[in-house]
């Protein structure tokens, strides 16, 4: 692991970002989520926003550990206030297989499309339910519970999500 700290201040007055390229484990997921959680927390001095970074830090290096094709994945964490708000990213970006690509453009697309991030997440949970070889709840419970807009660039075989959000 080799994490980058920069610009962090107590004060929302500059921005806030944590880095880390590593091979994350499904071992390691809670560990960072716990670190990430705990940062801003100290950093924002808000439960709600690091808790929500939290969530969306767990559910997206989640998803790096099971469809990464090599293993390889990078985190950052960004905190940008801006004019009595702030900005905030999490974003995970790890390469994938053609097959795990299709799979998660067909999931933002079907997300995208249901205009409801509430009732799109209780529709998923209800489908794991059923099928909980394939739950698939990590990204719609980031846009629920998190309540963060998720986007997604594709270049190649590398994946890069973000998860976003504007909070006064």
């Amino acid at each position: 692991m080799s994490p980058t700290l920069s610009g962090i201040t107590s004060s929302m007055g500059s921005p806030a970002l944590f880095e880390l390229t590593f091979q994350p484990s499904f071992e390691l997921v809670p560990e960072v989520r716990d670190f990430v959680e705990s940062l801003y927390l100290r950093i924002l001095r808000d439960a709600d926003l690091s808790g929500r970074l939290a969530i969306a830090t767990h559910e997206l290096l989640e998803n790096a550990v099971k469809y990464s094709s090599d293993g390889a994945t990078s985190l950052r964490v960004e905190v940008v206030p801006n004019a009595g708000a702030c900005a905030v990213v999490v974003q995970t970006r790890n390469r994938a297989d053609d097959q795990h690509v299709a799979v998660l453009r067909g999931y933002l697309d079907e997300m995208r499309a249901s205009g409801d991030p509430t009732g799109y997440y209780y529709q998923r949970m209800r489908r794991a339910a059923r099928d909980a070889s394939a739950s698939q709840l990590g990204l719609a419970r980031v846009q629920c519970e998190a309540e963060m807009r998720l986007s997604c660039t594709i270049e190649g075989d590398t994946v890069t999500i973000n998860a976003e959000a504007t909070v006064r």
